[in-house]
């Protein structure tokens, strides 16, 4: 009888848990897909990376005994059941992101409020901006609105942060005054970091943005020397291979256009190339 009761109860828990993994899901899509826009159309993305997570159920049952939480109360009052992290490169990006979410209020999710722990660090060094939403799913038995929680801050931040939560786990929420020094101390660096960062921002993206060209423009230069091995005799495809060599050692993007531009006049595929030029 009670492992029947256990069953029933995993069950119950694991159906009430469905409309917090199908959102996780889809903000994380959402927000990822906007990374996407940005980089396809070769702009600077605010984003950096995202993940999400649904709470544990025994963390969930230990949230509310610690802090009094009725059961039947869950779905109003715990807010982070569902989380999204939103991970920058810097901390103006911070701002920039929480912006494009306020841009979406009211249409796909609703803003039920803000913590802003970036500009009002908590007591232990902790930074990081909150928003707090409702948000809408589609399940089987009709429309759920859940609340979610959204942690957006910089990559230095969530170093910080998930060591102070691994210690917190440890130690029980009390940890040791020697420790929470440190703690405070590599806080402090944290911020200098971020703030050393955004001095030079406009050069770090710069060098991104040329390594990221780069990085496609061979890819895409070995994706078409596969395809003329169909086209070509060995020699020609050893000579192109060499040449691939050759400005990869010392080449300028200019260099790789020009290469890659050659490679593609010797494949069927390509000919409109040569058309376009005679033209």
């Amino acid at each position: 009888m009670v492992v029947i009761n256990v069953k029933k109860r995993i069950r119950e828990w694991n159906q009430f848990l469905l409309p917090y993994e199908q959102a996780v899901e889809e903000l994380k899509i959402k927000f990822r897909s906007i990374r996407k826009e940005y980089r396809d159309m070769s702009k600077y993305s605010p984003i950096e990376f995202v993940t999400g997570r649904v709470k544990k159920i025994s963390s969930i049952i230990e949230k509310c005994e610690r802090r009094n939480i009725k059961i039947d109360e869950i779905e109003n009052i715990m807010e982070d059941i569902a989380g999204i992290r939103i991970m920058c490169q810097f901390k103006d990006d911070i701002y920039n992101v929480v912006d494009l979410i306020r841009d979406r209020d009211g249409k796909d999710l609703e803003i039920f409020y803000e913590k802003d722990y970036v500009s009002d660090p908590k007591v232990s060094g902790y930074k990081s901006y909150h928003m707090i939403i409702k948000y809408s799913v589609q399940t089987a038995f009709g429309e759920r609105k859940i609340l979610a929680e959204l942690q957006i801050r910089t990559l230095a931040m969530n170093f910080w942060a998930t060591i102070e939560h691994s210690l917190n786990y440890k130690y029980r929420d009390n940890i040791p005054k020697k420790v929470r020094k440190r703690l405070m101390s590599t806080a402090k660096a944290v911020t200098i970091l971020d703030d050393e960062m955004c001095d030079i921002r406009d050069e770090i993206i710069d060098a991104q943005q040329i390594f990221e060209k780069k990085s496609n423009i061979v890819s895409e230069i070995n994706t078409n020397l596969k395809r003329l091995e169909k086209h070509c005799s060995p020699k020609k495809v050893k000579q192109y291979n060499q040449e691939f060599n050759d400005v990869w050692e010392a080449g300028t993007k200019e260099d790789f256009d020009e290469l890659l531009l050659k490679i593609k006049r010797e494949i069927p595929m390509y000919n409109f190339i040569e058309k376009g030029d005679d033209e």
